[in-house]
This record gives structure tokens, C-alpha cells and sequence, in this order.
């Protein structure tokens, strides 16, 4: 079974993966961020390194998704292909970091990849304001995200909930994020476990 969270930058997707992984004893497989080689590049100069650093995640998911496909075991993974394509390469588009040509290269690519994929059982979407994203990046700290505009998150959200609600053709669950801390407060971490249980296997929490 393939698990995705889907979630934009600081809403805590790493965290929740580590917290199912751990609880259902699923494998956790987490987004190639710390060492890509283009991020640091891409946050100081957007335009010149937007369709080099997605074409490297491109690349790093459709992997996943093949090594996912061919395993035997419940995997959960941190982030997807799909918000890579219809969230961050839509939104570097439409704010003309990345040309028609470049564009259309990298789309051409990604109908090849799904031709040999399929969805996901279960995506997990966690939906959080910007001031509550804000303070997630601000507390871990990472240099290349401290500068981080306001707009560009506030556009990426806004292509989530398109993604999520009028693209995506799979099955999702929506987690609140402002307000709940899973990581912090047991109440908190148990509703979204039961709604996953819910889902995935009928069963309701008490």
C-alpha cells in the first residue's frame, strides 16, 4: 500500500510521516530537500534555477514511485510527484520562472513517467494557514527558507486546494493543520490516526 502526505513548505509533512511510519510500522520515505543540489541555488535566484531544481525532484519522485510500486510493504511517503508537477511547477509557470519551452519539456516528461505509475491508496493533505507555516520555518531554521516571500506561499496554497479539490482524482483526507500539533499532543496525533483507520479499514475511533 502507498501512503502520500501532501502539504505545502512547514506543515509539518516529515513530522506526521515519521509519526505513521513509527505507529502502523509502515517504511517512511522522505523528500530529497537537504541534499539537493539546486535548492540553495533556486531560493537565491528563482528564475535561473526553477526547471533545473524540478526536473531533480522530478527525477527523485518517479524513482520513489517506481521503488513504492515494486515493494511488497506499506509505504508512506513525504510528499508527491503530483504536487510537484500541479503545485510548484504550475506556480513557478504562472510567475515566469520557467518558460513555455522549459515548461512543456518538463510536462512531456512527466506523461511519459505516469504511464508506468499509478495513484497513491491514500493522500493525506495538510491544509495550514501562511502565519502557521511561517512559524514552522521559522523554528527549524533552514538559511535558504528564512527569506521565503509571503506571496509565493500564499500561491502555493491556494494551488494545493486547487490540486487537492478540483485535480486530483484519488482518495484524500484533510487535516486542519492550524491548532493541531501531533507531534505534541496525543488527542491530536490519535484523530488523525483514526481517520486514517476510517479510510483505510473501516474503523472508527472511540
Amino acid at each position: 500500500m502507498h501512503i502520500a502526505i501532501a502539504g505545502n513548505i512547514g506543515s509539518g509533512k516529515s513530522t506526521l510521516t515519521a509519526l505513521l511510519a513509527r505507529h502502523y510500522g509502515w517504511e517512511a520515505r522522505y523528500e530529497a530537500v537537504d541534499h539537493n543540489p539546486y535548492l540553495e541555488d533556486y531560493y537565491r535566484d528563482i528564475h535561473r534555477w526553477s526547471f533545473n531544481l524540478e526536473v531533480y525532484f522530478l527525477k527523485e519522485r518517479f524513482r520513489d514511485l517506481l521503488a513504492i510500486d515494486q515493494s511488497d510493504h506499506t509505504i508512506i511517503q513525504d510528499r508527491t510527484i503530483y504536487e510537484g508537477v500541479y503545485v510548484f511547477v504550475a506556480n513557478n509557470k504562472d510567475m515566469g520562472h520557467l518558460s513555455e519551452r522549459d515548461y512543456q519539456t518538463y510536462m512531456d516528461l512527466f506523461e511519459n513517467m505516469m504511464e508506468m505509475v499509478r495513484l497513491p491508496d491514500l493522500m493525506i493533505y495538510l491544509r495550514a494557514s501562511v502565519p502557521h507555516l511561517v512559524g514552522n520555518i521559522q523554528k527549524r531554521g533552514r538559511d535558504y527558507e528564512q527569506t521565503m516571500n509571503l506571496e509565493y506561499l500564499q500561491n502555493l496554497n491556494r494551488r494545493y486546494d486547487e490540486f487537492i479539490y478540483e485535480k486530483y482524482p484519488g482518495r484524500v483526507i484533510t487535516i486542519e493543520k492550524d491548532g493541531v500539533d501531533f507531534l505534541n499532543r496525543p488527542e491530536d496525533f490519535r484523530m488523525v490516526v483514526d481517520k486514517i483507520d476510517a479510510t483505510l479499514f473501516g474503523l472508527f475511533g472511540l
